[in-house]
């Protein structure tokens, strides 16, 4: 099967913010909350592509793919985020209703985040290698208990314990190439045995210009099947001539020993985050897609997963009526491909750098949320107006994806949309108590959003 792979694509031009919303941030001691109303706002067509100072929570957007403008890749631009350290005043906001505490800070390039059954929380230091357990909140909102778990990975990111349920025996863990495991038992603050390699995967690379990464792990409702995300190796190079990139731009499918399958869907230039639909069973992908033909080209995007689909990359994107866009870096080839190109359910801002991605199962937050969606955009470098930066909220009507997303934590940019940035979000993940954590590899922190109906 072709492996059709991507990087973001396209620079950002924006459009009229008819939202504007600025909203000030609440200091370390009082954190923020935005009101948001029962009906919510849409933003639809061009109103749609907005930036980062017009991202407030409960204002939605709904992208289609008869929105998207033609290639323009004379507006593709370096406008990568500035970090700078969190403003005295600058909080998360969140939803009315919503607390935004501050869980831990200090951490060291802290990424994807995952809760054991027993609800530890467990954090990928992936540039330290590291594998970080967090136990409990204290009656200050920390940490009861920090603990390393395991150190010498290869940029460690995905997280998953095996069997699924209540007593796992495994964590597996996603290096950058390969996939590995350790014995695991509820309550383990340290590995309790020597990491075992289960299978090799396309290793390395740094996010600019491709080299994705990033590889997550997801099992399978029934335990059978082990999903491992292997993002491109290139913005956009022809895999027809790139021997780097075979398997990658793919999903692969493993058995939980680590045996390979097959590749259960291609294209996906970089599925940074996987999540089982807890309603469908369905897999599904936070993705990155190509960048480089402009500022509002190619709308990363968030699906479930066709087993055997085919989502465009490196020759096509976006699927519609009339099958794929046709990528003007390889015109004219793959004629055979623009009608399989499958339309992604979810479709974000250009250049947001969606990453990890969560099904909320929990009772803590209102009713309305049980069953929707989470995601961490991490934010645009690729854009002339910087879009991204927050936690965005992914209405689902009995496990089906509306086609709209929700502005639900913002607040991470200082000023107007070419401002500076103090942070920007990583992983989500639903605690057993119903509440949100979030990582944060700007400020360097995780953050803990409370449910309290104030």
């Amino acid at each position: 099967m072709n492996h059709l792979h991507r990087l973001l694509s396209a620079s950002a031009v924006i459009g009229l913010a008819l939202f504007a919303s600025t909203l000030s941030a609440s200091a370390a001691s009082s954190p923020a909350a935005a009101d948001s109303s029962t009906k919510h706002a849409v933003l639809t067509g061009q109103d749609a592509f907005t930036d980062a100072a017009h991202e407030s929570p409960g204002t939605r957007r709904h992208l289609t793919v008869a929105d998207l403008p033609e290639p323009m890749p004379e507006q593709s631009v370096d406008n990568g985020a500035h970090i700078v350290p969190r403003p005295s005043d600058a909080w998360p906001i969140a939803p009315k209703g919503f607390k935004v505490e501050l869980y831990a800070t200090d951490l060291d390039n802290p990424r994807l985040i995952r809760f054991a059954p027993n609800g530890d929380l467990f954090l990928a230091e992936s540039d330290a290698g590291k594998i970080v357990i967090f136990r409990g909140v204290d009656a200050d909102g920390k940490p009861k208990q920090v603990s390393v778990f395991a150190t010498d990975l290869h940029q460690p990111f995905g997280i998953a314990f095996y069997p699924l349920g209540p007593n796992p025996k495994y964590v597996y863990i996603g290096d950058t190439d390969e996939i590995v495991r350790f014995p695991y038992h509820n309550g383990d603050l340290k590995a309790t045995g020597p990491m075992e390699n289960l299978a090799d995967l396309p290793g390395g690379g740094r996010l600019r210009g491709g080299g994705h990464w990033t590889r997550d792990l997801r099992f399978s409702l029934d335990g059978t099947k082990l999903f491992a995300s292997v993002g491109s190796h290139s913005n956009v190079d022809d895999s027809d001539t790139h021997p780097e990139e075979f398997h990658r731009a793919d999903v692969l499918e493993f058995t939980p020993e680590g045996k390979f399958i097959e590749v259960y869907a291609s294209g996906i230039r970089n599925c940074v985050g996987e999540a089982i639909n807890p309603t469908t069973g369905q897999l599904w992908c936070s993705t990155n897609e190509r960048d480089a033909i402009g500022n509002n080209l190619v709308p990363d995007y968030i699906t479930h997963v066709q087993e055997h689909g085919f989502y465009g990359w490196p020759w096509f994107y976006m699927g519609g009526p009339n099958g794929g866009h046709q990528d003007p870096r390889h015109e004219g080839k793959h004629p055979e491909l623009k009608s399989k190109v499958i339309t992604p359910d979810i479709l974000l801002e250009p250049h947001f750098a969606s990453l990890e991605l969560t099904f909320y199962e929990g009772s803590q937050f209102p009713a309305e949320f049980k069953g929707d969606g989470f995601a961490a955009e991490h934010g645009s470098w690729n854009r002339a107006n910087r879009a991204g930066y927050e936690v965005v909220r992914l209405p689902m009507h009995n496990g089906h994806a509306t086609g709209e997303y929700e502005d639900f934590l913002t607040g991470f940019t200082v000023g107007g949309a070419d401002g500076d940035v103090w942070g920007r979000p990583v992983g989500v993940a639903v605690a057993p108590d119903g509440s949100l954590f979030v990582s944060d590899d700007g400020s360097r922190s995780i953050w803990h959003v409370i449910y309290t109906g104030k």
